[in-house]
């Protein structure tokens, strides 16, 4: 019955959809729907994220598939299809690495259900589905002691160049100036130090050194925001 649904109103089309059944169709769909929802819990593992981001990466597959079951075999639609999908990048906004990797992943589980792969489609999902667990649970990629931002207050009438150059080198491996900033009206500075610590806790002794420099004025230790996670 709902086999005309597949039929043109305009007539004959260079389309191999009118070769679809409904019945084929719709188990596509429900491939897609599944497939789509397996790699928006694959993205929710181990990472922030928005519902609404969840939920259009949950349905892009079953969005991409029936476009590529439209245009399947008809090249001009094909190419306007591209020109569209251009327009439409241009008006997204930056993501993270991640973002756009689980993008990719799920047009192509669309292309694959789309043109009838449906084996194809839940290996495909199932071995990039491990391999991206696999790799959240191995050190892979991470580094061994993440840069931190040090912050130390010090008195506007204190001579601060190089002061704490000797307490830094004992506790850090690396450590460099780059901010000097006033505060308090002027009557205070603040130095900003990237530092990496040699040996994980002893950020409290460094700390307490520091405050005997000083003054006992305010000192801020923390992680750096992690800037090259986008593309």
């Amino acid at each position: 019955m709902l086999d005309g649904a597949f039929a043109s109103i305009f007539g004959t089309s260079d389309s191999l959809v009118a070769g679809v059944t409904s019945v084929e169709f719709l188990i596509c769909c429900a491939a897609s729907l599944v497939l789509g929802a397996v790699a928006a819990a694959v993205y929710m593992y181990r990472h922030d994220c928005s519902k609404n981001f969840v939920v259009t990466l949950a349905l892009l597959p079953l969005i991409v598939q029936a476009v590529i079951t439209l245009v399947n075999g008809n090249l001009g639609a094909g190419v306007a299809v591209m020109g569209v999908f251009n327009l439409v990048r241009f008006r997204s906004i930056p993501g993270s690495a991640k973002d756009i990797g689980s993008v990719f992943f799920a047009m192509a589980i669309g292309l694959a259900t789309g043109m009838g792969f449906l084996t194809l489609a839940v290996l495909f999902t199932a071995i990039v589905s491990v391999a991206n667990v696999a790799y959240a649970f191995s050190p892979f990629g991470r580094q061994s002691e993440s840069a931190k931002t040090l912050t130390v207050t010090v008195p506007e009438d204190l001579e601060f160049d190089g002061m704490f150059d000797e307490v830094l080198a004992r506790f850090t491996e690396r450590h460099e100036l780059t901010e000097v900033s006033t505060t308090n009206m002027g009557s205070l500075y603040q130095l900003r130090y990237r530092v990496r610590m040699k040996r994980a806790g002893e950020e409290k002794q460094m700390i307490d050194e520091l405050r005997c420099l000083n003054g006992n004025l305010k000192i801020t230790l923390g992680l750096m925001p992690n800037v090259q996670t986008t593309l």
